[in-house]
């Protein structure tokens, strides 16, 4: 039997300082837990100087990444440096050496996943990724363990802090998406270019992560129907609250008659549900399974602490198993791997959702009407309509939320009026979960 269990960390940035702290602050009760040490052998970094407040044994801190993958004493390898080629290649280059892997890189996952999972399986390795979704909150070890028993219906998750936070923001204190942002840039809560933040690209790397172990069938981040907040405007927001709703960010799965949807946009939802209740840089995911019913999972999604310790759950994970014999025990990608099957994406034309649309319309006679007729000819139901003051003559807002109704329906309809000489500008639509009523 080992007597420890060596690791090696490369990427010593945010997170792997996050780690490193909690495997050398907590040694103790991970000894205890694990039945042997956890030992931080290397650390491999480009810069080895900068004071992270964390305090190294000689010879620890490496520039040179080959002397993690290359130690004898190293069982597991930390991938924390993020991106996607060299990342890559330190992974498959630790599992080719026959070290197991935890990495926190959801983009690369979602990218290159099946291929990291092939190579791990086929040389017997464990792959831990649980800080690639959602920081802190165990969401990956709840779907492959905790809920294995159950067919996952449907996901909700906010798993983007910072839009999390804009969307929160606006919401309470009625201010424009780019005056929350720079406010948000300003305190750290988004980056510089919070371009894969804001236009919901983070979100898909990470749903496109829970679907493959929800359901057993790879899907690239790709595939996935993505669609941001920048257009979200303080209008939509009050709109919302008139209706019952908040407006969020959503990554969104259903299992349908056999077939998946996958999707990230904002969505519009009823304002005393779980989810929409999550502020600030929260994340939650809300997991619906046959047998369990509603589970709803919420916590930190980033940061140095949150993340390090979802990492740090994996090296466990992986330790006990390495102890017991038990590699493998929990298939990589949660399924077995000759039971992993393709399953239908959806085409996003395909779906059926309610629907908020907001018309910018010249206020004249007979306007409402052919708005209402042009739904009916694509058969939408309207369930509510809004209209406040009049200006005959000028623009105004009419706001309608549809009953259930197919995708390709909608964006015919709204094709056909948006070519009217009454439609002032482009209209809005935000798609709406919730009760048919």
């Amino acid at each position: 039997m080992k007597s420890r269990i060596g690791v090696g960390i490369v990427g010593f940035g945010t997170v792997g300082t996050g780690v490193a702290k909690t495997l050398l602050n907590n040694a103790g009760l991970i000894r205890r837990r694990v039945g042997v040490p956890i030992e931080l052998v290397r650390v491999a970094d480009l810069d080895i100087v900068k004071d992270r407040g964390v305090t190294m044994a000689p010879g620890v801190l490496t520039p040179d990444a080959k002397q993690v993958l290359t130690d004898p004493d190293i069982d597991i390898v930390i991938e924390l440096i993020g991106g996607y080629d060299t990342a890559k290649r330190i992974i498959l280059d630790a599992i080719a050496a026959g070290k197991h892997v935890v990495t926190a890189n959801k983009a690369l996952l979602a990218l290159h996943g099946e291929e990291i999972f092939d190579a791990a399986t086929r040389k017997g390795v464990e792959l831990g990724f649980e800080a690639s979704v959602g920081g802190g909150i165990p969401v990956l070890r709840a779907l492959t363990e905790g809920l294995a028993g159950n067919t996952i219906e449907s996901i909700y998750g906010i798993i983007n802090g910072t839009s999390n936070y804009i969307l929160s923001r606006m919401t309470q204190e009625g201010h424009d998406f780019q005056a929350v942002l720079k406010d948000a840039q300003q305190a750290g809560y988004a980056e510089a270019d919070p371009t894969f933040d804001v236009a919901g690209v983070d979100s898909a790397h990470k749903l496109a992560i829970l679907v493959n172990l929800a359901y057993g069938t790879p899907v690239n981040f790709k595939e996935i129907y993505t669609e941001g907040i920048t257009d979200i405007t303080p209008t939509d927001i009050a709109y919302a609250k008139q209706f019952g709703c908040t407006i969020k960010l959503l990554g969104i799965a259903k299992f349908v008659n056999g077939e998946i949807e996958a999707r990230v946009h904002p969505t519009m939802l009823p304002s005393t549900s779980p989810i929409a209740q999550v502020k600030d840089v929260y994340n939650a995911i809300q997991l619906v399974g046959d047998a369990v019913g509603d589970v709803v999972l919420y916590g930190r999604g980033a940061g140095s602490m949150p993340t390090g310790s979802a990492v740090v759950s994996d090296v466990i994970a992986i330790g006990r198993n390495i102890l017991k014999g038990a590699i493998g025990r929990v298939p990589v990608a949660s399924f077995q791997q000759d039971h992993r099957r393709p399953l239908r994406l959806r085409a996003m034309e395909e779906i059926s959702s309610l629907y908020y649309l907001r018309f910018t319309v010249v206020d004249r006679p007979g306007v409402l009407a052919q708005i209402a007729g042009e739904l009916g000819n694509c058969s939408i139901s309207i369930s509510s309509m809004v209209q406040q003051g009049r200006r005959e003559g000028q623009t105004v807002p009419v706001v309608i939320k549809t009953h259930m109704a197919k995708e390709r329906d909608v964006q015919t309809a709204l094709r056909e009026i948006n070519r009217q000489a009454f439609v002032a500008e482009p209209t809005r639509l935000i798609r709406v979960e919730g009760k048919d009523e």
